[in-house]
């Protein structure tokens, strides 16, 4: 997989660079500002090499604010099936809706606190999730953005059960992950799913309905 990473702390950038090249990625960008990460992905993009993945820190230079986050916003405005993986040492649930807000995303999201960086096998995981264009985000992300309980949807309300099953799909985990982490079957766990698009109004013939409803809850 190709990678660009934007990181301003040179010692997290190196320690990206080297557990990333040593799972076998390409590493096609190191930047250490925000201002860098565009100009690198204008270059991408004017050679038709875009990478397969951008691992961006939120707060950075040149502002020290969220400029990461500014960013990742307007290169998925540009590139919206681009997957981006934000890294921060906040929680920082608002910047999770923005990125989400562009009606032309279509998943390959990721946002992971740094603290969790240090279980490789898992963040190289949630990477190659983000890649094939699903959703990480970390649940204590999740629950920051989540501010209204009783969301309301073409077909109902969802129920609590339907809430804990598309939180663990924002999540990236798989419908056995899923079964597991409930104790209920796995084709329990396929009914709540099929329940989840019916009240949402997502049909059989839509593509990526997993992904569709997902930016649908996080968007609400």
């Amino acid at each position: 997989m190709r990678i660009v990473i934007a990181e301003d702390a040179a010692l997290i950038r190196a320690g990206l660079s080297e557990i990333l090249t040593s799972a076998g990625h390409e590493i096609t960008g190191e930047v250490c500002d925000a201002t860098e990460l565009e100009n690198v992905m204008r270059e991408h993009a004017e050679t038709s090499s875009l990478p397969d993945l951008v691992v961006s820190d939120v707060r950075m230079p040149p502002t020290n604010a969220d400029d990461g986050l500014e960013a990742a916003v307007r290169l998925r405005e540009k590139h919206p099936d681009l997957p981006i993986v934000l890294l921060s040492a906040y929680i920082g649930g608002p910047y999770l809706r923005r990125l989400v807000q562009n009606e032309a995303s279509q998943g390959g999201i990721g946002y992971l606190l740094k603290e969790r960086v240090s279980h490789v096998r898992e963040f190289l995981q949630s990477l190659d999730v983000v890649a094939s264009g699903g959703f990480v985000i970390d649940p204590e992300v999740l629950h920051a953005a989540m501010h209204n309980e009783q969301d309301e949807y073409p077909g109902g309300r969802l129920t609590e059960k339907e809430r804990q099953v598309i939180e663990f799909m924002s999540r990236g985990l798989s419908n056995a992950q899923i079964s597991d982490q409930l104790s209920i079957s796995a084709q329990g766990t396929s009914k709540h799913i099929a329940s989840i698009f019916q009240k949402m109004g997502l049909h059989a013939d839509e593509d990526n309905r997993r992904v569709r409803a997902i930016l649908r809850w996080l968007r609400t």
